[in-house]
């Protein structure tokens, strides 16, 4: 009686704490905009770093919420801090397909303002260390330089390569613009279809109202669909190639906010250190949402499928994602699984485990 009580208590343990079984290896590679120290970009990193039953295959750098080598250079201090120093680095593009920074001031003139344009975002009093007309200046970072450096290869041609090794396992994350995607895709017109899924974050849909609530309220606005708007052109080659299996992690990141709990019951490891130096409560956490949602799809709860396209005719909406029902879009235009709900409690539970586990990863 006491071993069945026994078994039973670690069974109910197991999956308060949000734990899966042993699983096969999930193969990733992540493309992904950065930015720090801290911030949803590298926090990406601590579900696939720290589960033992993920191999990341590498990770590429592409312009975004900062210029490919400022964010570079705060991932790799990242990395070096945790102890993940030989995990492979690749450059991705410095510039988005079409869109310059001496765009978008002439655009928000004739159409509005935006709230967000990243690495073309002008200095002043809220983003004083901005530096849109300087694009390899690296300034120093609050974390300290890095020891490692990213490797020579381009993230394009280490995801070709990637996919090409492992037919139709990879999973690609894509957390921020879709630059080196539309790259790899014009380079090698297999790659989506080799890969094994694309996940990324960006599409929010119907986002006017809720933006003109929070401004009436005073709340911070969350609702700018930045990845997909700094380089709208790459968003469209990529939402129309044929990949076997593309999830959308949009809108419910919205309601997954960085917790005052979660941050302040960091443990002591070299990531929990990080973390709890670094990351800042309220914020939602986007793309470590979507890392979580690629290896454990089964956090997933509720979803609707629809094909997803971006405006890319320069005007009003440039940069907005669009979705229409699969049958009353052209044809050969992929569905896409857009994610509506998601089990926070057992997202919580697994990523406050990863702040505290060893690092799996791996050359």
């Amino acid at each position: 009686m006491m071993l069945i009580r026994s078994l039973v208590r670690c069974a109910a343990l197991f999956l308060l704490c949000g734990l899966a079984p042993a699983r096969a290896e999930t193969l990733v590679f992540l493309d992904n905009d950065f930015s720090g120290p801290g911030e949803t970009n590298i926090q990406s990193l601590i579900p696939a770093l720290f589960d033992p039953n993920v191999k990341l295959l590498g990770v590429g750098v592409v312009t975004g919420d900062a210029w490919r080598d400022e964010g570079a250079a705060h991932l790799l201090a990242f990395l070096d801090q945790i102890g993940c120093g030989s995990l492979p680095v690749y450059p991705g593009a410095e510039l988005p397909l079409r869109r310059r920074p001496n765009e978008i001031a002439p655009w928000q003139s004739e159409y509005g303002k935006l709230r967000w344009t990243g690495a073309f975002q002008p200095a002043d009093a809220r983003h004083p260390d901005q530096h849109p007309d300087r694009p390899s200046f690296v300034p120093p970072l609050v974390e300290g330089a890095p020891a490692t450096k990213m490797r020579t290869e381009s993230a394009a041609a280490a995801m070709i390569a990637a996919v090409h090794a492992h037919p139709h396992q990879v999973v690609i994350v894509a957390a921020g613009p879709m630059t080196d995607l539309a790259l790899a895709i014009r380079e090698d017109p297999h790659f989506a279809e080799l890969a094994g899924e694309l996940v990324f974050m960006g599409g929010l849909l119907d986002t006017d109202l809720p933006q003109i609530a929070v401004e009436r309220s005073k709340a911070i606005d969350f609702f700018t669909d930045f990845n997909m708007s700094f380089d709208p052109e790459a968003a469209h080659v990529v939402l129309t190639a044929p990949w076997a299996r593309i999830v959308n992690v949009g809108n419910v990141t919205l309601g997954v906010p960085l917790t005052g709990i979660l941050l302040d019951k960091a443990p002591d490891t070299p990531q929990g250190r990080y973390f709890r130096r670094y990351a800042k409560a309220g914020i939602p956490m986007w793309d470590e949402l979507t890392m979580a949602i690629a290896i454990h799809p089964d956090l997933v709860t509720a979803s609707m499928d629809a094909t997803l396209d971006v405006d890319t005719g320069g005007g009003l909406l440039y940069g907005r994602a669009h979705a229409r029902v699969p049958a009353l879009s052209p044809h050969g235009v992929p569905a896409v699984r857009i994610v509506t709900e998601v089990d926070k409690a057992r997202f919580y539970a697994g990523f406050a485990a990863d702040l505290a586990r060893a690092p799996a990863c791996r050359p």
